[in-house]
């Protein structure tokens, strides 16, 4: 055999050789392996959405959802860090920028579409719950605006301290039958006296009245809290608010995320000096607890400090 001829048999057989190793290599690679390649995730499945094999740091999140021991933890089951969800937007905010300056605090909800919401499912007797806070956990409100025929909300306004505020719109949009709870920021001009973060409390005294509070929340399960009110040491009957014995949100220390929770029961009428509520932190952690209950005829806020382990 020629020496050319020789050299063309050679090649032909490396050839082969490569194409059987190749096969063999892919026959072996693990299952998961090749549904890694793909570059898809279940919860992006779900969506529609694809991403290259290269996971971005969204991707790797929504991988983290699924966790298994010894992953990353499920992303946090809290509402209110976002100003926009699901096609929901709060925009137009405005407010004084100034404290003691008579004004309108006003804003205005639009939907997937691009237009303002105007139907909504009441929820607590209300279509929406306004919540403005601090940034330093002080200066707590529990409002509820008026709705006009173009879709605002707004009520008469007025500061009482400077600082930096977050605006929590609570709401249940008729076409979806969803809680939604969007967060924006206003600035009130002025020097800021902070309010720093003292030791956990459970008892908060306002308007003469003592509230003490029974149990603390849990990181990652439901755990039950009580308030409970007295005057002077004897217990003071609690009067059913927006249909309820009483409102409690919690907010966690450094990011504020919002969590808004009921009593486990309703009262038709008056009730004892107590309300229990089924509370379950998403994450350890110091949460800041404002409870509004009526007394009266009049609603009083109790605020707390707790540690959620």
């Amino acid at each position: 055999m020629s020496t050319p001829v020789r050299l063309l048999a050679f090649a032909a057989a490396l050839a082969a050789v490569f194409v059987l190793a190749l096969v063999g290599a892919r026959t072996l690679l693990p299952a998961g392996s090749a549904q890694a390649g793909s570059g898809r995730t279940g919860t992006q499945e779900e969506s529609g959405m694809e991403h290259s094999s290269a996971s971005t740091p969204s991707a790797q999140h929504s991988e983290d959802s699924h966790a298994k021991p010894g992953q990353a933890p499920a992303a946090d089951p809290v509402r209110g860090l976002t100003v926009a969800q699901d096609g929901y937007q709060l925009g137009a905010l405005t407010a004084p920028a100034v404290v003691g300056e008579d004004g309108t605090l006003s804003f205005r909800l639009t939907g997937p579409d691009g237009n303002p919401v105007t139907d909504y499912t009441t929820a607590h007797d209300k279509d929406l719950h306004l919540i403005v806070v601090r940034s330093d956990g002080s200066r707590f409100r529990h409002v509820h605006p008026s709705l006009d025929g173009a879709g605002i909300w707004s009520m008469p306004w007025r500061w009482a301290a400077p600082g930096s505020y977050r605006v929590f719109a609570d709401f249940v949009p008729a076409a979806t039958g969803e809680t939604l709870t969007l967060t924006s920021t206003l600035e009130v001009a002025g020097d800021l006296q902070p309010v720093l973060l003292g030791e956990d409390t459970t008892e908060s005294t306002v308007d003469g009245l003592t509230v003490t509070m029974d149990g603390a929340p849990a990181a990652g399960t439901s755990s039950m809290l009580t308030f409970t009110v007295t005057r002077d040491g004897p217990p003071v009957s609690l009067q059913p608010y927006l249909g309820a014995a009483g409102h409690l949100v919690a907010l966690r220390v450094g990011d504020l995320a919002y969590l808004h929770v009921h009593p486990m029961d309703g009262p038709a009428g008056e009730s004892g000096p107590e309300v229990a509520f089924m509370a379950e932190a998403p994450t350890p952690g110091r949460y800041l607890l404002y409870l509004d209950f009526q007394v009266d005829g009049r609603v009083h806020t109790a605020t707390f400090t707790t540690t959620a382990r």
